[in-house]
């Protein structure tokens, strides 16, 4: 097994692409963080001010449930993890993700998709929830990146 894991969520495809992707460029293993409760079209309506990804983002405590925790964690040393910017940080899925399991020593990199935001506070809000974690910006994937063009990328970072 990989000593890479790719761990991501995506809401609307477009992160899936790139997740996969990159786990083909690093030659990585490839989980998928999927809520209990999958979002529909009108959840993800961020003009929606009572839609449920905006409720949960303006509540810095949310912590949606999880389909499942069977990643394996233990058997990787460098996570890249991955989701679509929201409100200029990640999904508070992604935390929900960070606090089900002990991330303890492991080297967290981020990366996202976007319309046209950057990581914003993405890495500071995320590192509460992965003490023990190394937790880096990485690279925003947006576009359709092929393995090719990812690999400069990963040999810069070591991996």
């Amino acid at each position: 097994m990989s000593k890479i894991l790719v761990a991501y969520f995506s809401a609307s495809g477009i992160t899936d692409y790139a997740a996969k992707t990159l786990a083909e460029a690093a030659d990585a293993d490839l989980y998928e963080i999927r809520p209990a409760v999958p979002y529909t079209e009108a959840d993800l309506d961020w003009h929606d001010k009572e839609s449920r990804s905006s409720v949960e983002m303006r509540d810095g405590s949310s912590r949606p449930a999880l389909a499942d925790t069977d990643a394996d964690i233990a058997s990787h040393d460098t996570i890249f993890l991955g989701f679509p910017v929201w409100w200029y940080i990640a999904p508070t899925i992604i935390n929900s993700f960070l606090e089900s399991y002990d991330f303890t020593g492991k080297r967290i990199i981020l990366f996202a998709t976007s319309g046209g935001s950057k990581f914003g506070k993405a890495a500071e809000h995320l590192r509460p929830s992965a003490p023990g974690a190394e937790i880096t910006e990485g690279r925003m994937l947006n576009g359709r990146p092929s393995a090719a063009s990812l690999k400069p990328w990963l040999e810069s970072l070591g991996v």
